[in-house]
């Protein structure tokens, strides 16, 4: 039996519910219905009660903001016709509560029916998404009820093979245990994997730019920082866990000690606190680095903070280390991280670097990793492009019409 979350309702059969939402009614690209109901949605989520106890769900609301969404259809636009894919099976990670919504929305948005498995351990974040979408139905086209499922199951084969059997796309996230476990369960001939595995972010900063910096532009950038790096416990994909000092050594030392102090400043004025266990799971990890010769130096401030010195850029760890942990390394130009940078690294946050100087490193890396480049601050901005993926259009199909 699923736990019907969205739309409320009592415990029902997988093959019950698949009856439901295929028989829900038929949606368009962009139908204007679901567009009405995210963008009542959007405005919910930005009410002052839910954006400042969860600065999170206020980016997701100004992500679902009416223009945004017009936004992402029009840059759909072409010789073709674009239709929905049909039923899309969504499997999101339990520790980032947001993403599912993100994933839905343009599933939806783009016209087709979707079941969202919510795992049991999803927080409180999740359910109060679940909440804010039971409150925006109440005005919302009766189609929305009629074609769109947020579900809730402990990890059963054979409902996520049921579910499976039926989807014209399954949208994978969570990690590549996930991924290798959900793949054993076969899809239809017609029917794709978009699978999102897992992945690591880095930050590069110029030393003298930093050194240069104003005092209220230095605060401001470390904010962004302590946004991208402790909302989810630094355990998001697009969360930097490496930061990389570009300049001479003593510029680099000296910038890395002011951002340190900022940082640590930052952490202790907005309340992030890190418990005893994970305190401890810092100091096995960073001592674990010191012991195989990863890591010249450690350097603790409180709980919340740990700073890493790596003996060699190379070392630059890909797992987490615990939240507010963080690996330093210096380089003398931005083009040396290229043959540090793997497939799996996703977002370089930044700062101090112009545009041309990031767009020849893009090309420099020519698709060996980094699907992202952004400032200090929107690590954790959703995009319809994501690790390299058009997901608007990846929720479509086209057709070809000749005269």
């Amino acid at each position: 039996m699923l736990d019907v979350r969205f739309p409320a309702g009592p415990p029902v059969p997988v093959d019950d519910l698949l009856d439901q939402v295929t028989a829900g009614g038929r949606l368009s690209v962009g139908d204007e219905r679901i567009r009405d109901f995210l963008t009542a949605f959007g405005r919910r989520l930005l009410r002052p009660t839910l954006s400042r106890r969860h600065p999170e769900l206020g980016s997701l609301g100004f992500f679902l903001r009416r223009s945004e969404l017009l936004r992402t259809i029009e840059g759909l636009r072409g010789e073709h016709v674009r239709v929905p894919r049909g039923l899309v099976f969504h499997i999101p990670p339990a520790n980032v509560d947001t993403i599912f919504v993100y994933s839905w929305a343009l599933s939806a948005l783009m016209g087709n029916r979707n079941v969202v498995r919510l795992s049991p351990r999803a927080g409180t974040v999740a359910a109060t998404i679940v909440e804010t979408l039971q409150e925006t139905l109440d005005d919302a086209d009766p189609i929305v009820a009629a074609t769109q499922r947020i579900v809730c199951y402990d990890r059963s084969e054979s409902i996520t093979a049921t579910l499976s059997t039926a989807c014209d796309l399954r949208v994978i996230w969570g990690g590549d245990r996930t991924v290798d476990e959900v793949r054993k369960h076969p899809l239809p001939p017609y029917a794709r994997d978009l699978a999102f595995p897992d992945r690591s972010s880095f930050a590069a900063v110029r030393a003298t730019a930093w050194l240069c910096a104003p005092r209220a532009t230095r605060q401001t950038v470390t904010e962004g920082f302590v946004n991208d790096s402790y909302w989810f416990d630094q355990a998001a994909c697009s969360s930097p866990r490496t930061v990389f000092w570009v300049g001479s050594r003593d510029d680099c030392d000296a910038a890395r000690a002011d951002f340190t102090t900022h940082l640590s400043r930052t952490v202790t004025e907005r309340g992030w606190a890190v418990d005893a266990a994970m305190a401890v799971e810092k100091r096995v990890s960073t001592y674990g680095l010191a012991a195989d010769g990863s890591a010249g130096a450690i350097d603790f401030h409180g709980n919340a903070l740990a700073n890493v010195t790596l003996a060699t850029a190379v070392a630059a760890p890909r797992r987490w280390l615990g939240t507010g942990t963080f690996a330093h390394a210096r380089l003398d130009s931005l083009t040396e991280l290229v043959p540090l940078v793997g497939r799996r690294d996703q977002t370089l946050t930044h700062f101090g670097f112009p545009r041309a100087e990031l767009l020849e490193l893009a090309q420099a890396l020519a698709g060996r990793g980094v699907d992202r480049m952004v400032p200090f601050g929107d690590a954790l901005s959703f995009h319809r492009v994501w690790d390299g993926v058009d997901l608007a259009a990846e929720f479509t199909r086209l057709v070809t019409v000749s005269a």
